[in-house]
């Protein structure tokens, strides 16, 4: 996973994967990309960066279950809790936590949910029922990407023991494609 060069190869994968050809309409374009880095204090991770540069910002043919998000979107099921969002904080997690069975983890356990929600990750969307997938772009895990649901929050990638499949945007998009067949059919 390399997250600070996008790889040519990623990039075709992700192409197909979103069933999207070059010049797409809907890429954000690096000016736009390079504002919001900039307002955000960020930089994103790669192959994400060039994906909505260059091919797409957003899409409803590709995963998670109710489309990918654009990159400063919300889930419209998103809690609107006036929480202001700090993607230039860092995550806090870097291992599984499944805070309705283990709430006692940490010692400010509501401070550092606070922090799972609002803190260094862009939502890529939902799979539905507060089931959203986060692409890290600051902290130790950035690039990876994880599940945070209103139970828990899960990394994903067969370095965690979750999946097969490899960590990163474009080892989450490569997994949902394997799994597309299965995933239609549902």
């Amino acid at each position: 996973m390399n997250i600070d060069q996008a790889d040519p190869a990623e990039l075709a994968a992700l192409r197909a994967a979103f069933d999207v050809d070059g010049g797409e309409e809907s890429a954000l374009g690096w000016e736009a990309v390079h504002a919001f880095e900039a307002e955000h204090q960020v930089v994103l991770p790669e192959p994400y960066r060039t994906f909505v540069a260059d091919i797409t910002d957003g899409s409803y043919s590709g995963p998670p279950e109710y489309g990918l998000l654009p990159v400063a979107d919300l889930p419209n099921d998103w809690a609107d809790d006036e929480q202001e969002r700090d993607l230039s904080k860092p995550f806090p997690l870097t291992v599984l936590w499944m805070w309705e069975d283990d709430s006692d983890q940490f010692e400010d356990a509501d401070e550092i949910l606070e922090q799972v929600y609002n803190h260094g990750s862009i939502v890529l969307g939902t799979d539905g029922c507060a089931m959203n997938w986060h692409l890290i772009v600051t902290g130790p895990h950035r690039g990876h990407i994880w599940l945070i649901t209103d139970v828990g929050a899960v990394p994903f990638g067969e370095q965690f023991g979750f999946t097969t499949a490899e960590p990163g945007f474009a080892g989450w998009v490569q997994h949902w494609a394997a799994n597309k067949p299965w995933h239609d059919a549902a």
